[in-house]
């Protein structure tokens, strides 16, 4: 005889939270083409050195251990590369965790998160996700922050948190350090944490890594999955108050940061001087390619100060990102998003993936007749 707990369990759905039922995942395709600059990945692996000596040192590990849960030796090494205290650094699965973390301690249900739109979508879809509400404010026409207009909503709205990108993903606006002191100032007399995302931070031409001190609440989030060519391995970071890290670490969960990856995040930093020369290559490529993109009429392009290019098509800017998918080219359409129609984001790739671009990009346009 079938049990009736058994037959409801078949024919039973369980329903998530009220709030997420008609939340979207965060998607961006992975296509197998031969020229992929739509996830601002780095588009160099890693130096071979830092393979070799990573392979090498994971032999030592002992596997039935637990790894080091305040990761240590990473922060250490962290802090000596940045001049920051250790206790200022708090490490996490890729920078999306280090944000989940931050809206888990910091947001959650009866707090608000203001964000400046366009701006990364996974601001708002994290804080969404830890019950935090989100206020939407628009940004000026070249997609800079308003420091007055900013600082004044912190002081109307007291939100828990407030984001500010910078270079700004997808426009790759690089905000001034009058407009983070302006919010910062107001968030210090309003009980505002600013979370100051510098996922592309290496490829600006300064960092908000200069306001962070004890008596300012603002933080710095970071990455290791663009410049240090680590994406596959998912390690990011924050610097902070040292009384803000010690809030995120009762938060986090236990042993979460494998062993592999902290090991990886410490051999990096031994390699900074070629890494150093990636960025400048990638800006230099940056330059390259935004000067030819600027060449066709049909587009508009955006001044960045990260790995990549936002451009708006003077026509139907999905039909140019077919076209360019067809020829062997994977760009990111935003062009049906609010605030970016027509727009197209291209990573910065290697110079020769930059030169396959500007030949097919070429061919595309005259194809759709942008």
């Amino acid at each position: 005889m079938t049990s009736p707990v058994a037959g409801a369990r078949d024919h039973t759905r369980i329903e998530p939270r009220d709030d997420l039922r008609d939340l979207a995942g965060y998607h961006s395709p992975q296509l197998d083409v031969a020229v992929r600059l739509n996830t601002n990945e780095s588009p160099f692996p890693p130096p071979v050195g830092f393979v070799e000596e990573w392979l090498a040192a994971l032999a030592e590990l002992t596997f039935n251990r637990y790894p080091d849960r305040a990761s240590r030796e990473l922060r250490t090494a962290l802090g000596a590369r940045l001049r920051q205290p250790v206790d200022r650094l708090f490490c996490a699965n890729g920078s999306n965790e280090v944000l989940q973390t931050l809206l888990l301690t910091y947001g959650g249900h009866g707090r608000r998160a203001l964000v400046f739109e366009p701006t990364y979508a996974l601001h708002s879809h994290i804080a969404r996700i830890s019950g935090t509400d989100v206020v939407e404010a628009e940004r000026l026409a070249g997609f800079h922050v308003d420091p007055d207009r900013a600082a004044a909503l912190v002081h109307e709205l007291a939100p828990s948190v407030v984001f500010v990108c910078s270079p700004n993903n997808p426009t790759g606006t690089v905000e001034a350090r009058d407009t983070l002191e302006a919010i910062a100032g107001a968030a210090a007399s309003s009980g505002t944490l600013v979370i100051v995302d510098e996922a592309y931070g290496e490829f600006s031409h300064w960092s908000a890594l200069d306001l962070v001190e004890e008596a300012c609440p603002l933080v710095v989030v970071r990455t290791y999955s663009k410049v240090w060519s680590m994406a596959a391995l998912r390690l990011g970071f924050c610097v902070g108050p040292s009384w803000v890290v010690a809030e995120l670490e009762k938060v986090v969960l236990p042993y979460s940061l494998a062993a592999p990856t902290q090991l990886a995040g410490v051999l990096a930093l031994r390699h900074g001087d070629e890494m150093t020369e990636r960025v400048e290559l990638l800006v230099e490529e940056r330059e390259r390619i935004s000067t030819a993109l600027a060449q066709h009429d049909d587009l508009t392009v955006y001044a960045s100060g990260a790995n990549f290019v936002l451009v708006r098509v003077d026509g139907d800017g999905h039909a140019l990102w077919e076209a360019l998918l067809s020829r062997g080219v994977l760009v990111r359409d935003f062009s049906r998003w609010p605030r970016l129609e027509n727009c197209l984001r291209i990573t910065v790739g290697s110079p020769d993936e930059n030169d396959a671009l500007l030949g097919a990009l070429a061919d595309a346009l005259l194809e759709v007749g942008a």
